[in-house]
């Protein structure tokens, strides 16, 4: 009786012949454990593997041969660029047989931080930041990103140049030229009256994408969204009270800004901190059906 299982993998060829730029899987669950300063946790992860096939006649990779060892990223040490290069260096080693010589993997999760409120001390609540990490090993050349999203708010400073007029004209209104007023007399005018009419503001996002070290300790993430988040000051909030609150309306009102002011702010914070550092920025307009977007560089690996 025969006990050898069939390969066809290997015993068969293929029928229409040419070389495959990337074949392998996507989509696989993953425990993996992310250490950064004062940062550690284990997360569930994504992850896409693939190689290349450039021999034409061969019928398939080893899909398993990768999944098992896509498997050793969640043992051990926590995820470095370091063993992600390993990990690419052992897929193209253990595809000599389809004389494979590049490999790739794509890792998704959402990196949670705990977040203070603005004013008050007591509370604090969990944000999710997307993070993609992209590593490709082509022909002996690595290469590594990280890419992190983070959402924010930001006011037109169009809008609130319009809006500051209308108060203006209200003010003009109500008070003759001659008008005998106190300080007081305007304050209460100003508590009734300043929303006569207020600028438009939106929920808005920031994917920042950079170049990592092919051996730093780690990768850098938290210490990337700090700055992202620096930048641009207006930074979406987990837990409030009213005086978070009015704290955030306050954010807003000192940080008025265009696309082109937030991924241009991100870029100057950026600059020498970071390896080529990329942002594209999406406002999510609440004055239109459609957003506004802006890059400061093109995000492709």
């Amino acid at each position: 009786m025969n006990t050898v299982l069939p390969d066809v993998s290997i015993s068969d060829f293929s029928a229409n012949e040419r070389p495959l730029e990337w074949v392998g899987m996507q989509g696989i669950d993953l425990p993996i454990t992310i250490t950064e300063a004062h940062y550690e946790k284990q997360l569930h992860a994504k992850a896409d593997v693939q190689v290349n096939l450039p021999v034409a006649h061969i019928k398939g990779i080893h899909m398993s041969r990768l999944y098992r060892l896509l498997g050793d990223l969640t043992e051990g040490e926590s995820l470095s660029p370091a063993r992600i290069e390993a990990l690419l260096k052992d897929m193209i080693q253990t595809h000599q047989d389809c004389q494979t010589d590049s490999a790739r993997l794509r890792l998704t999760f959402d990196l949670l931080v705990k977040r203070p409120a603005l004013i008050t001390e007591s509370i604090a609540g969990w944000k999710a930041y997307p993070v993609r990490i992209d590593a490709k090993l082509i022909k002996g050349n690595f290469l590594i990103q990280a890419s992190v999203s983070v959402e924010y708010s930001s006011t037109c400073p169009c809008s609130a140049a319009l809006s500051r007029q209308l108060v203006e004209q209200g003010f003009l209104a109500d008070f003759p030229e001659d008008a005998q007023l106190s300080r007081e007399d305007i304050a209460q005018w100003l508590a009734k009256n300043a929303t006569l009419a207020t600028p438009h503001s939106q929920r808005s996002k920031a994917e920042v994408r950079v170049d990592l070290a092919n051996h730093s300790a780690d990768f850098g993430l938290l210490a990337l969204i700090n700055q992202i988040e620096k930048a641009l000051k207006t930074p979406l909030q987990t837990a409030v009270k009213r005086a978070d609150e009015q704290a955030f309306a306050s954010l807003n009102g000192q940080n008025l800004m265009f696309v082109e002011d937030a991924v241009r702010r991100i870029q100057a914070q950026l600059k020498g901190a970071f390896i080529k550092p990329k942002a594209h920025v999406r406002h999510l307009e609440s004055l239109h059906p459609h957003d506004a977007v802006a890059w400061s560089s093109p995000l492709e690996i």
